[in-house]
């Protein structure tokens, strides 16, 4: 279907304007906090009219990277100072971290609004910087790397070091030009696309901690993603090839994916623990870490945890724990001190002590055979996942990605400690098994 005949927000519109009805309950929802959320073939032109169907009003502030501004902040610019004056800033190599946060909630001080022109770090400083200020600001899409755009928390890395979600605010208006985004280069879509596949294996980590432990799980999330998800995946040669058609639905998903907050408050619909051995990559590589972004880390975690899954998940045996072993000192040696600390409050606060053990493996044996067939339900195979990840480019190893392979093995072996979030790391980590599952990863 040529993209000029497709409405590529059919659905997102219905969940922001909260008439979208859960046929799980017949429920509708609050509307999310969108003005407006347009995908178009081309904006060019029509820039300044979708800023200023927000109220926006000069004096403007466009917060790009170099290589953003090149590939459509440029354009921006000069379409918004049609409302007032404008100015750029121009963010030289942006880490998502707080004291750049710090620095652009002061540049961003003087302006009424902002509007963001970027994608992963430039838009989850733009939107905690402007939250702080009492701000409202949008965002124009350079490619869909990565699933924050519409989410209303930012990645952010700590002064401690330690990268956590921290409360932002979702951009009043998220604008998509599929032209510009699908002349980004490659990678970056793939980046995206590999952020999008790990929905199976948090889907899996998340229900089986519900299962078991009884925390909070909403099917909503998945029933809005999963069938563009599905239509993805058959488009993921079209990733690598800048196919508009494969971007449209790849930012229908990354989108829907974000809108997922909307029914839960919470991202552990699409971040479990493929997400938190990343996390742990960008906390703690340091030197070692090769510049590699979140999307393209996530699509290889995923394929790490999809294995770990699938250790258990081929077995009709239940796996069975032990307590919880905290090595502080040896936490505080990789992290340093001040991290481990808080580290190790998330992580005892899901760690088993022998009283919790027996009663988790009681539990287990009883509910395994029907909880492995619902896992098994929403599983997508490693093999699968690794020849999508290949046909939209993206790297599907550590080696690939150029971190040094103990260091992934480490990451894999440790991430679980930086959340109280339970996956089925936890479950190898406490059988005595993760080290020799992570040992196998390259």
């Amino acid at each position: 279907m040529p993209s000029s005949a497709f409405n590529w927000t059919e659905l997102i519109d219905e969940i922001c304007a909260g008439t979208w009805i859960s046929p799980l309950n017949g429920k509708r929802y609050p509307p999310a906090p969108y003005d407006k959320i347009v995908f178009s073939e081309s904006l060019d032109g029509s820039e300044a009219d979708l800023v200023a169907s927000l109220g926006f009003e000069g004096p403007i502030a466009v917060v790009c990277d170099p290589a953003t501004f090149k590939a459509l902040g440029e354009r921006v610019c000069k379409s918004l100072r049609t409302l007032g004056e404008v100015t750029e800033i121009i963010l030289d190599n942006p880490h998502a971290d707080m004291a750049t946060a710090r620095d652009l909630q002061q540049r961003l001080m003087p302006f009424p609004t902002a509007v963001a022109v970027g994608s992963g770090s430039i838009n989850d400083l733009t939107k905690y910087a402007t939250l702080q200020n009492g701000r409202r600001y949008c965002v124009f899409a350079t490619a869909g790397s990565m699933n924050g755009y519409t989410s209303s928390t930012a990645s952010m890395t700590l002064d401690s070091g330690l990268k956590v979600s921290l409360p932002a605010q979702a951009p009043a208006g998220f604008f998509v030009d599929l032209e510009v985004c699908a002349s980004a280069p490659a990678w970056l879509n793939a980046a995206g696309f590999g952020d999008c596949l790990c929905r199976s294996v948090a889907q899996i980590d998340w229900w089986m901690s519900h299962r078991m432990l009884g925390t909070l799980y909403r099917h909503e999330p998945y029933l809005i993603e999963i069938p563009d998800e599905i239509r993805l995946m058959e488009q993921a040669r079209g990733i690598a090839e800048g196919d508009i058609e494969a971007i449209g639905t790849l930012f229908r998903v990354l989108t829907l994916c974000g809108l997922g907050i909307n029914f839960t408050g919470i991202s552990n619909h699409g971040s479990m623990g493929e997400h938190q051995i990343s996390h742990y990559i960008d906390c703690f590589a340091g030197d070692r870490h090769p510049g590699t972004t979140h999307g393209q880390q996530v699509g290889v975690t995923t394929l790490t945890m999809a294995r770990i899954q699938e250790h258990f998940l081929a077995s009709e045996s239940p796996p069975e724990v032990r307590p919880t072993q905290i090595d502080e000192a040896d936490m505080a040696r990789r992290m340093g001190a001040p991290v481990a600390r808080q580290c190790a409050e998330h992580y005892r606060a899901k760690a088993f002590d022998q009283k919790s053990a027996d009663a988790f493996n009681e539990r287990m044996r009883k509910h395994w055979p029907q909880l492995r067939a619902e896992c098994l339900e929403m599983r997508v195979g490693p093999d699968r996942l690794t020849k999508l990840l290949e046909a939209s480019g993206g790297p599907t190893t550590a080696t690939a990605l150029a971190i040094p392979t103990e260091f992934y093995r480490e990451s894999v072996s440790h991430a679980h400690e930086m959340r109280d979030r339970f996956s089925f790391a936890d479950i190898a980590c406490d059988s005595g098994v993760l080290s020799q599952l992570a040992a196998a990863e390259s």
